[in-house]
């Protein structure tokens, strides 16, 4: 290293004391120098060859293809029950959200103005049964009488006439004896399906009319049904997968560890929604445990159909820029390629490359952020498989 320092001079030489300043500054400038060239190596020292990264291998391996979608959790069977007949309550015999099977006691009512009525309806029967009675003997006696010319024929046909309107009038005694039965039973209320009771509407000692508001509604959730909206876009597929055989469904709750549950798709709706563009499905879950609730949401998963041999990566490894999906594949000479990908579904951490990329080559799924094409890496890792590879 060479410094060259041109001071002006008027010909004659400096003096002791400015001589001696120029040695000094001389020397200091040197000392300044050799550190700014020492430190500019250090920091050239240190800087990385090879960027740290972690990689795995894309793999082919069989696939579910799914659908996914957000569901609401619905009762198969739901029963408003309302008092058939007027009257006073005098009997609850269930607790609100109970478990009832069907055919239980719900409530009683106040038996006795139906009591009457029938026993009304039966007394008319007998009268007008004791009058078709004693009608049909005149018509057997009359009949005998006009042969013999003992009496007339509009007599005989008067006996007749009477006798068939007594019959008709048995006929509409025994069908206001069996309405009032009807309603005597109508007074004991039994549970028409097997489910779980809500909130009891009326109390003990209420007169309620008939037929006018529901005094319990009973939820069948054993099973329960989840109905969820796909694209119309998937409606052939769902179809025609569905006609080959019963097609697989699983429910989850949003941000939550319990297992799935899994259940079978059980309802194609017969219109698209014009609207949103969008088919109504429901699924049918056993729901033994009585997990699923009427009214939640739950994250419902469609399974129509295995993709054979598709080319599968973690998730972690896919990223997204302006040209669209990429990932940075891991060359022979240990540098990163930038390779943009058609992405397929993601399932299980994994996500399916529709086109892009092979099987067996390696791609970086942690590290990203300090690469760019052409960089140097080096492996943090053994390749680590993203699955089973098929053959």
């Amino acid at each position: 290293m060479t410094i060259i320092c041109h001071l002006p001079f008027s010909g004659t030489k400096p003096s002791g004391p400015f001589r001696n300043f120029l040695s000094n500054l001389l020397t200091a400038g040197i000392a300044v120098l050799m550190l700014t060239a020492c430190s500019g190596n250090a920091e050239n020292s240190h800087v990385p060859k090879s960027a740290p990264v972690t990689v795995s291998i894309a793999l082919k391996k069989d696939v579910p293809v799914v659908l996914k979608a957000i569901g609401s959790v619905e009762p198969s069977n739901t029963v408003s029950v309302r008092a058939r007949v007027a009257g006073e309550i005098t009997r609850i015999a269930f607790k609100e959200g109970q478990d009832v099977s069907q055919g239980d006691l719900l409530f009683t009512m106040d038996p006795r103005p139906y009591q009457a009525a029938l026993e009304g309806a039966l007394a008319d029967l007998d009268r007008d049964n004791a009058r078709l009675k004693s009608a049909k003997e005149d018509v057997r006696r009359y009949a005998e009488l006009v042969k013999k010319d003992y009496v007339t024929s509009q007599v005989y046909d008067q006996t007749l006439a009477n006798a068939g309107a007594l019959k008709a009038t048995v006929a509409a005694d025994q069908a206001a004896v069996e309405s009032a039965r009807i309603n005597l039973d109508y007074c004991t209320v039994r549970a028409p399906i097997t489910g779980r009771t809500g909130n009891l509407l009326v109390k003990l000692g209420n007169v309620i009319k008939a037929n006018e508001q529901p005094v319990i509604t009973i939820n069948q959730i054993m099973p329960i049904n989840v109905s969820f909206s796909i694209p119309e876009e998937y409606l052939a597929d769902i179809q025609r997968y569905a006609a080959e055989g019963t097609l697989g469904v699983e429910a989850a709750f949003p941000n939550r560890t319990e297992p799935n549950f899994r259940g079978e798709l059980s309802f194609i709706n017969n219109t698209v929604d014009g609207s949103t563009g969008t088919i109504l499905l429901k699924a049918t879950f056993p729901n033994p445990d009585k997990a699923l609730w009427p009214g939640q949401f739950v994250n419902v998963t469609l399974r129509i159909a295995t993709s054979q041999r598709a080319v599968v990566v973690p998730s972690q490894a896919v990223q997204r820029g302006q040209q669209g999906d990429y990932v940075f594949v891991v060359k022979s000479d240990m540098t990163v390629e930038s390779r943009v990908i058609q992405l397929g579904q993601g399932i299980d951490g994994e996500t399916v490359i529709r086109k892009g990329l092979e099987a067996g080559e390696r791609v970086v799924t942690d590290g990203q952020l300090r690469l760019f094409p052409g960089a140097k890496v080096a492996l943090m890792n053994q390749p680590a498989s993203s699955g089973t590879n098929t053959p």
